[in-house]
């Protein structure tokens, strides 16, 4: 008997493997073969671009650990939530992604590599984060104490999970696109997070300088939306040509909460 050979194809922009159809296979009624899945769009376009904060930040809220004293060990001096962080006027935490724009019909395979958000001194890191829709979500605990976490949607379906030991993890993952997902602890009510769901891999959050990469556009005009857990929504129209670089500056002030 002769061995099997078998082939794999795959790429990241790819929706599927199409494979040869003997003759005689069945089609779709009228002789008509159905549709070829579409693939994503390819580019090389990149928007680049800055999160200001102007005016006086609002003061973050303390938080009591004296209760945990293996998280409060983690930290030097008092311990803020870090509700609003900002560095020489440069605002972090800011989801930064593609509202609109892309093809209605493009899919994008999730990677399998898993996104990592960390339990570490009682509070989340990151504290924003973006994933795609189907990659894993691994959840750890780094602290020697009880967690609870809790994701609450409105698009996708919720989980309740415990971690009472250090150095736990357990993975989840988002079935639909949802801006955005908070998570919290039921343990330690001040832990907040916030997961940016998409179909596409086009976001990104703003770092301590503010700053954010948009990267493998395709060429074409963008809905870009940035959006803050206090300070709400801003958006803007970007055009990006192929191969080229676009800018993207967007500037908070203190808003009435």
């Amino acid at each position: 008997m002769k061995p099997l050979m078998v082939v794999a194809c795959g790429g990241l922009l790819l929706v599927g493997c199409g494979g040869g159809q003997q003759s005689g296979g069945s089609q779709s009624e009228g002789g008509t073969p159905p549709p070829a899945p579409a693939a994503a769009p390819a580019g090389s376009g990149t928007i680049t671009g800055s999160i200001k904060f102007t005016g006086t930040a609002p003061t973050n809220p303390p938080i009591d650990m004296s209760e945990e004293a293996a998280c409060k060990d983690k930290h030097q001096g008092g311990v803020t939530d870090p509700q609003v962080v900002v560095t020489n006027g440069n605002l972090a935490n800011v989801f930064v992604y593609v509202k609109s724009g892309l093809p209605a019909t493009a899919t994008f395979t999730a990677p399998s590599e898993a996104v990592v958000i960390d339990q570490d001194g009682c509070l989340y890191h990151p504290r924003v984060l973006g994933i795609m829709v189907g990659q894993p979500l691994e959840i750890r605990n780094s602290d020697p104490v009880l967690h609870n976490i809790k994701a609450v949607p409105t698009a996708n379906r919720g989980f309740n999970i415990s971690q009472p030991t250090e150095g736990m993890k357990t993975t989840r993952t988002f079935n639909t696109p949802e801006v955005m997902v908070p998570l919290e602890c039921n343990v330690h009510g001040w832990m907040n997070a916030w997961v940016g769901v998409m179909s596409h891999p086009y976001f990104a959050v703003s770092g301590e300088d503010g700053s954010f990469t948009i990267k493998g556009l395709p060429a074409g005009t963008y809905e870009i939306e940035a959006w803050h857990e206090r300070l709400g929504t801003q958006t803007m129209s970007v055009t990006v040509t192929d191969g080229g670089s676009a800018t993207a500056d967007f500037t908070f002030a203190p808003k009435t909460i």
